[in-house]
This record gives C-alpha cells, structure tokens and sequence, in this order.
C-alpha cells in the first residue's frame, strides 16, 4: 500500500508545480533575466544527467566504454559532423570498446 501512497503524492505534487507555473504572473515571464535562464535550465539539466550517467557507478567514478563514445562524439560535433553520424560513432566506438574488453 506504501507504493500507492508514494504515487499519490507524486501526483500531487507534479500537479502543483504545473499549476505554480500557470499562476506565474506574465510579467515575471518577460523578463531578461528568466527568458535567459528558461533557455538555458534545459541545457544544463541535460548535460548534468549525460555527466552522471556516463560518468558514474554509484558513488564512484568511472572511465570505461561509455565514456569513450561520449568522447567519439564531441569530436564528431567538433568536426561539425550531422546529427546521425554523430550518434553512430558514439555508438560504434562504444561497442568497439566494450568488444575490446574496456
């Protein structure tokens, strides 16, 4: 029954955040300031969970295969690479890697 309570005040709260941000006045919204960071929050948010994701195994650091495409990749962005062949050599050089026994 805890897993139901649990659900239920999830809901809840999700709720609650949509409707704090729809009673947000407009001219909050428009400021510089805000527009800035409601453009950049998704980055950021983005970039940390790729981070914790790629570069952590609990509390511990780790530099094995994923770490490895994710390196293929930014050298690829680097090289102004399009999007797909992008993923596939992240994709590739991760599997090598972890064929390799990385």
């Amino acid at each position: 029954m805890n897993i139901w309570i649990a659900v239920a005040v999830t809901a809840v709260g999700c709720y609650a955040v949509k409707l704090a941000g729809l009673l947000v006045p407009a001219g909050v919204l428009e400021r510089p300031l805000v527009r800035r960071l409601a453009a950049l929050l998704p980055v950021a948010l983005l970039a940390a969970l790729t981070a914790q994701q790629t570069f952590a195994d609990g509390h511990t650091l780790v530099l094995n295969a994923r770490a490895a495409g994710v390196g293929a990749a930014a050298v690829a962005l680097v090289l102004r690479a399009p999007f797909l062949l992008v993923v596939a050599a992240a994709v590739l050089v991760t599997a090598g890697v972890r064929a390799m026994g990385g």
